[in-house]
């Protein structure tokens, strides 16, 4: 898939990765309908991002991912505004064990339910072009992060859903690939202070300290870079594209 000419939208995109996959689906060619709860910082991003690719290219969109009213208003925006929607990112993700029903409800929940107002919009079999969902994961999602059994547990989810909606549209011929972006530590305010956001595994915060030292820190032009390769090449569906500080990788999974 090429991106000129294709639209977007980015869940969780005012900063952080978000902010990254955003900058680089605008940099190809793309327009792109920032999602975020930060209002002050996604206004002020889009209003560079019009200046830097055209008036009209980027688009900032208040929105929470907890509430299903405000997802679909953002995708019938998104819609009306772009005429049409190619690409979805669910980025949108928060790592907090105190406040771990949240988490699950932003990083899972939030992810299914963006997941399925997009299919309204971009399946085939509702009229739509088809397309391509791109999830942000986690490493974690892949191998446990002992200090954060719920952040494992929502990113492990979200990694057998896309597997599982990639096959689902394979079979039902919705027309839109499923892939999933696994970094391991990126550079974003998420690691800044993690003993905070240990909760009752705050005693563990020597070992999140030390797997962050062995694994390293990625930037986020490296995560975001990746998002292209799983966007435009066609072949890739059910894909989960591991990216460490040593390179990138396809998870080889069992067979079924």
């Amino acid at each position: 898939m090429a991106l000129t000419g294709k639209s977007a939208v980015v869940t969780g995109a005012a900063l952080g990765i978000g902010k990254g996959l955003s900058e680089v689906l605008l940099q190809n060619g793309a327009k792109v309908a920032l999602l975020d709860v930060k209002e002050s910082a996604g206004q002020s991003l889009v209003e560079s991002l019009n200046q830097q690719h055209g008036t009209g290219s980027a688009l900032f969109l208040k929105c929470d991912v907890e509430s299903e009213e405000q997802l679909k208003a953002a995708f019938q925006k998104a819609t009306e505004t772009f005429g049409g929607i190619d690409i979805l990112c669910n980025n949108a993700g928060i790592m907090n064990e105190a406040t771990w029903e949240k988490a699950v409800s932003i990083n899972l929940m939030g992810v299914i339910r963006a997941t399925y107002i997009a299919l309204e919009h971009m399946s085939k079999l509702n009229g739509g072009k088809g397309g391509v969902i791109v999830q942000t994961a986690s490493l974690a999602g892949l191998g446990p992060f002992p200090s954060c059994p719920v952040y494992t547990a929502t990113k492990s989810g979200v990694v057998g859903f896309t597997r599982a909606m990639a096959a689902a549209s394979a079979v039902s011929g919705y027309g839109i690939r499923f892939n999933a972006l696994c970094p391991t530590f990126v550079q974003t305010e998420m690691i800044t202070n993690i003993p905070a956001r240990l909760g009752q595994f705050s005693h563990l915060n020597e070992v999140a300290e030390q797997l962050k030292e062995k694994l390293g820190v990625l930037s986020v032009s490296d995560v975001a870079e990746s998002l292209l390769e799983l966007v435009t090449d066609e072949t890739k569906n059910g894909e989960a594209l591991m990216i460490l500080t040593k390179g990138k990788a396809y998870m080889q999974f069992p067979s079924p």
